[in-house]
């Protein structure tokens, strides 16, 4: 079975800064995607930061130059590290990952800018 354990989050005032962690565990011996997505109350959950199958990394416009992702294999860890936080950033926050046609997510956790 595949596990996603997430920590962090929280509130904080716009301009400031928040981190979540993912650490997956299981059966994850071929991880082809593993991210943060997240989703804002009436809207549907989309793509903050991930990095894909080729070893790069998917960003996404609203966040970029914001927040950061980076990774460590060892301990099959995720972190996203946001900076200059806007009210529009407030949303759940989950931890994702993808293993061939398989998707799994975290529980979440949530974030709130406040203005």
């Amino acid at each position: 079975q595949v596990q996603l354990v997430e920590s962090g989050g929280g509130l904080v005032q716009a301009g400031g800064s928040l981190s979540v962690s993912c650490a997956a565990s299981g059966n994850i011996f071929s991880i082809n995607v593993m991210g943060w997505y997240r989703q804002a109350p009436g809207k549907q959950r989309e793509l903050v930061a991930a990095f894909t199958s080729g070893g790069g990394t998917n960003i996404a416009d609203s966040v970029k130059g914001r927040f950061t992702i980076f990774r460590d294999n060892a301990k099959n860890t995720v972190t996203l590290q946001m900076n200059m936080l806007k009210p529009e950033d407030t949303a759940v926050y989950y931890c994702g990952i993808r293993i061939g046609v398989a998707t799994y997510w975290g529980q979440g956790t949530q974030v709130t800018v406040s203005s």
